[in-house]
């Protein structure tokens, strides 16, 4: 039986601009979206980016330290009064607005239900080291520094608040990044409102949008027993008001020969010249019919579409007591037939890379001597399905836009 899917209030812990100036100095991109190259710009832009804290390797090379740090840059930043908690339990109503698209949502304390097959639908596998470092992040600092991103058919109660809060009430926080989103924060204290919340989304259940790695790591904490980990901080977005774009994540495979690689492919699959790069290639995936399985491999300005994978190595390579949907992902065939069967490339975050950006995978492709491999978006249809079905498609198979930034509310696990 599904349990109740709950937002619980909690005291947000939030920096003070009187203490460290324009909100947007210290916000940043979830720590999975940015670049070494972002991360020391965002490290420079001021003393008390958030990024110093879900990155704490930029100031701590050491491995065995970096935790360490993180718990003392937030204990330092409270005691300098740059971090302060909000005096009443709230929800947060969070809104977003710029090139990756406008959304409106909920902010708070959820309530981590007790297997996979209730109100919170994981839909990806993870890595086991990156949820490792999730949790002792969380576990040294005793905090949720960055929310997940959850989504729900929704159209109830919970939604007109959202709204109605965002639409006429003046904001906590207000900040412009540098990518042009504009970002606006409320808290909602009012015991009857926050009633009428839970009530609306108790029989509802979400899918996890965006990180995947954050909520496997808030169960690890929870079966430590952490005082507070039974929660994990989250944005729940009503997708009947503002529904996410998907958009795929690419590939990029190091050490492999190209030539060889493409070769081997042929034997197995269609192979198509494309010319024009990768752009040329990504127009062309865009024009491939969902029936079909279909992917770009790029090599600097060579590409190729690689497609129609034969029945025999399907059959061979992916097991069968899985959905067809799921056996014919791209994601799928990409990792258990082309990669690791055809290639001999094993399926470690080690040996497949991930980008959610053509460019930048096809540069490093080209950096570690390598292929890129670019896949198209997952139908959200399918994706929903398949977590309804319990059923866990490849690690990082779609990108859900927009994605909050960390930041403009912190939770502490002993705090709600």
């Amino acid at each position: 039986m599904q349990g109740r899917l709950s937002l619980v209030p909690f005291r947000g812990l939030r920096f003070d601009r009187a203490k460290v100036g324009d909100p947007a100095a210290v916000i940043s991109p979830p720590y999975d979206m940015i670049d070494p190259i972002q991360a020391h710009r965002l490290a420079l832009s001021g003393t008390h980016n958030v990024v110093r804290l879900t990155l704490p390797e930029l100031d701590e090379p050491d491995p065995r330290l970096k935790y360490r740090r993180a718990a003392r840059t937030l204990r330092e930043w409270r005691e300098e009064g740059a971090l302060v908690l909000d005096p009443l339990p709230a929800l947060y109503v969070y809104e977003q607005t710029g090139p990756a698209g406008h959304q409106r949502g909920l902010i708070g304390a959820l309530e981590l239900p007790a297997d996979d097959a209730g109100p919170v639908l994981p839909h990806e596998d993870v890595v086991d080291g990156v949820v490792a470092d999730r949790q002792a992040l969380m576990h040294a600092t005793g905090a949720n520094p960055e929310p997940i991103l959850l989504t729900y058919e929704g159209g109830g109660p919970a939604s007109d608040l959202v709204e109605q809060y965002a639409g006429g009430c003046e904001p906590l926080v207000e900040a412009a990044t540098a990518d042009g989103t504009h970002h606006r924060l409320w808290s909602i204290t009012d015991p009857r409102e926050l009633a009428v919340i839970a009530r609306d989304l108790a029989p509802r259940r979400s899918l996890i949008a965006d990180g995947h790695h954050r909520y496997a790591a808030y169960q690890r904490l929870a079966a430590l027993g952490r005082p507070g980990s039974d929660r994990g901080l989250a944005l729940l977005v009503d997708s009947k008001r503002h529904a996410l774009r998907v958009r795929g994540i690419h590939r990029w495979i190091p050490d492999l020969p190209v030539a060889a690689a493409i070769a081997a492919a042929a034997e197995f699959f269609t192979v198509t010249p494309v010319s024009g790069g990768y752009r040329a290639a990504l127009d062309e995936l865009d024009r491939i019919g969902p029936e079909r399985v279909a992917m770009a491999a790029v090599d600097r300005q060579r590409a190729w579409i690689i497609a129609d994978p034969k029945p025999e190595l399907v059959a061979e390579s992916i097991p069968g007591d899985r959905p067809e949907s799921w056996r014919l992902l791209d994601a799928t065939v990409l990792h258990l037939a082309l990669a690791r069967t055809v290639w001999k490339v094993p399926d470690t975050a080690d040996h497949i890379r991930f980008d959610h950006d053509a460019r930048n995978a096809v540069i490093e492709a080209q950096r570690h001597h390598g292929l890129a491999v670019l896949l198209r978006p997952v139908a959200e249809a399918t994706v929903l399905d398949l977590a309804a079905a319990g059923v866990r498609m490849p690690r990082k198979s779609t990108a859900f836009a927009p994605k909050p930034a960390t930041g403009l509310v912190l939770r502490l696990l002993d705090a709600d």
